[in-house]
């Protein structure tokens, strides 16, 4: 089942996302042990982040059991590097949420030979699977790294970075160049696994990406579209981003 939520603000948005992610949480940690949170990078779901923050302290969930696993990390940079992935995470999602470091996990982070993804794919499963997964979309369908063509049962793996991915990522760094051509990704395969999924789309660039994603033919071609086998799917996206969609009316727990 997937479930929309059209919003007029990026903040209403990350009210809902952090919503969502507290439910999940409080409902895991009632009665299992911790709760297993994958979190994404980018400008996407910043508003999310910030929300959880301030909702995490108002709620009964203990952030010492709260383990993180990120989505992907580029290759060809240096760990300590600003725009590193694990940098990033530290900086938008650890510190801000008070988790244990200790307990959050990108790829690469025990080393970045070419065993990496395998180990961190066993990291996920040791853990016992993640419990919500926290996705952005890009403008050519991409989720995490998994760029159009990707197979629709991909695990974590080392993967060449579109074109397209450079250049719009090229924002956070100094000129286009300066992108790394190389990845460390979840696979979509990892990715359905996660028993939800909470996907962020802001903005008309992402219109066509989502509706191919939720109403387009399920393909390799665009990579998001295999949540539609999903069971558990929530969708945030402003009005920009959902304009383009046919069948909204369908959904459940739409908010127009």
């Amino acid at each position: 089942m997937t479930s929309l939520y059209v919003v007029d603000t990026l903040a209403e948005g990350g009210q809902i996302g952090a919503e969502e992610i507290v439910e999940a949480a409080v409902r895991c940690q009632r009665v299992e042990g911790d709760f297993v949170l994958g979190v994404s990078t980018g400008s996407t779901p910043g508003s999310t982040w910030r929300a959880l923050a301030g909702r995490l302290g108002e709620s009964s969930v203990d952030t010492g059991r709260i383990q993180a696993f990120a989505l992907d990390e580029y290759l060809d940079i240096e760990a300590d590097h600003p725009e590193s992935y694990r940098a990033v995470v530290r900086r938008q999602i650890t510190l801000p949420l008070g988790l244990n470091p200790e307990k959050v996990r990108c790829p690469g982070d025990d080393g970045r030979d070419l065993q990496a993804p395998q180990r961190y794919e066993q990291a996920i499963r040791d853990a016992g699977g993640i419990d919500l997964q926290v996705l952005g979309i890009g403008r050519n369908g991409h989720i995490a790294f998994n760029e159009p063509g990707s197979s629709l049962a991909s695990r974590c793996r080392v993967a060449a970075l579109a074109e397209q991915t450079r250049q719009d990522n090229s924002r956070f760094f100094s000129s286009q160049e300066e992108v790394p051509r190389y990845c460390i990704t979840q696979g979509i395969g990892t990715i359905m696994q996660a028993r939800q999924l909470l996907l962020i789309a802001y903005g008309t660039a992402k219109a066509e990406a989502l509706a191919a994603a939720l109403e387009g033919p399920i393909t390799a071609a665009v990579p998001a579209s295999a949540i539609q086998l999903h069971p558990d799917v929530v969708v945030v996206a402003d009005r920009s981003a959902a304009s383009l969609l046919v069948h909204s009316a369908n959904y459940s727990a739409l908010r127009l």
